[in-house]
This record gives C-alpha cells, structure tokens and sequence, in this order.
C-alpha cells in the first residue's frame, strides 16, 4: 500500500508541475484596470465580502430554496413554479 501511495503521490506531483509550467506560459486573461474604480473604498469592501456571499449563497440559501420548493413547505412560504 505505502509504494502505491508514493506512486500516486508522484503522479499527482508531475500532473500539478506540468499544469503550472503550462499557465506559465500562457498569456494572462484578465480585463483592463481601470484605476478610478478599483481604489474607491466600497469598490476594497466589495473584493472582501463577495465570496463571503458566494459562501452564504452555495451553502445556504440554495439548500433552503431546494427544500422549500417541495410540499407541504411550498404552500406554506408561498413558493411559486417558474
């Protein structure tokens, strides 16, 4: 079991060096900077709170909106069919 586990371990090395040397060359995708609204302070909030919400969403409000769309709890928060 140990020698599969190095094995596997050695794979998953080499396949993780072989991505990162690919992404290193490969050109950067990112939008243009825009400097007038990137440095205001709501603009630093936001970068900080928003994959808090994306967290809060995906674990919780997305669960709760499932089980609320089945009966008897649809009538009784008054969930409506798309």
């Amino acid at each position: 079991m140990p020698r599969q586990r190095r094995t596997f371990r050695s794979l998953l090395c080499s396949v993780v060096v072989a991505l990162a040397l690919v992404a290193a060359g490969a050109p950067a995708l990112a939008h243009d900077h825009d400097s007038t609204r990137s440095g205001h302070p709501l603009r630093i909030i936001a970068y900080v709170l928003h994959p808090v919400g994306v967290i809060l969403d995906t674990l919780i409000l997305k669960p709760a909106h499932w089980l609320g769309s089945f009966e008897p709890i649809a009538t009784l928060v008054g969930h409506e069919e798309d």
